[in-house]
């Protein structure tokens, strides 16, 4: 497994402005409320940060607003091309999503450089999520995501990574399911995807995302937080699908964080067990 983990650079004024401006002022939302058991995580101590220490990718994660790729039964005098040229650059685009999945993961994306985005985020959404720290499941994510030739490679990586101490650290039982009266959050929602390099059978695709990561629990020392990193993984075309050769990723890029008043722990609960998450496409 390839790995790379290394933050993204930020230009900042002196007096925390971007660009230097001087005139960018940064409220954080008070977090004097619920906060969990009274801990305030920094960057530095953070369960991702812990996760790069052991040399491990672990993608986190939310859902992304699945897009409205338009009504296929419309009338228009314009054809499908000149539509998709009057759109926004940030608006969806390309192919519906896949109807079919393996192991509960979409699969049978197309064989084109908008079916290796597909394939790409919505790998990003399985490797990033709660099922990764129990080891049953994390195999079967690994078998249906990643390329035949590299399955055993991954799985021997994670296996050592992923340790009784290390579910410990983060909240968890040594087993990696979560204390009773707890709720463990891990989602990643992609962003937005974009292909580097391409051919025939293969792909290098990078995949923008925010994610979610914590112990939702009225005394949680380890409350869920939120990141922004980038995954890029290197697909190949096998057995009629696009399967990971390699994944790598690096922190940001990162928004300003706005006002947004932290959730209780009850409502951080209730929304991971209300709220779904997407098939997504490109």
């Amino acid at each position: 497994m390839s790995l790379g983990d290394e933050p993204g650079d930020g230009a900042r004024g002196d007096d925390g402005g971007y660009g230097g401006s001087g005139q960018t002022r940064t409220r954080y939302p008070d977090r004097t409320g619920d906060v969990y058991g009274g801990a305030r995580r920094g960057r530095g101590s953070s369960s991702r940060s812990l996760i790069t220490v052991v040399g491990v990718v672990v993608l986190l994660i939310a859902a992304i607003a699945f897009a409205n790729r338009g009504d296929d039964s419309s009338s228009g005098s314009g054809s499908g091309n000149s539509d998709k040229a009057k759109t926004s650059p940030t608006a969806a685009s390309g192919e519906r999503p896949v109807d079919s999945k393996a192991a509960g993961i979409p699969a049978g994306f197309a064989h084109s450089a908008q079916g290796a985005q597909s394939a790409a985020a919505n790998y990003a959404v399985a490797l990033g999520s709660a099922d990764m720290f129990n080891k049953a499941r994390r195999d079967q994510i690994l078998a249906t995501v990643i390329t035949p030739s590299r399955v055993t490679e991954f799985e021997a990586t994670l296996d050592q990574a992923y340790t009784p101490q290390f579910n410990k650290n983060v909240g968890l039982n040594e087993d990696g399911s979560a204390p009773q009266g707890y709720t463990f959050v891990s989602r990643t929602s992609p962003i937005g995807t974009k292909v580097t390099e391409s051919s025939s059978d293969t792909a290098t695709v990078e995949v923008w995302c925010g994610g979610l990561l914590g112990l939702a629990g009225e005394n949680s020392t380890n409350p869920v937080t939120s990141s922004w990193f980038t995954i890029t993984m290197k697909l190949e075309w096998t057995g009629g699908d696009w399967k990971i050769v390699t994944h790598t990723q690096k922190d940001g890029p990162a928004p300003v964080p706005g006002d947004d008043k932290a959730a209780t722990s009850d409502e951080i609960s209730k929304a991971v067990e209300e709220y779904g998450g997407f098939t997504y496409a490109r």
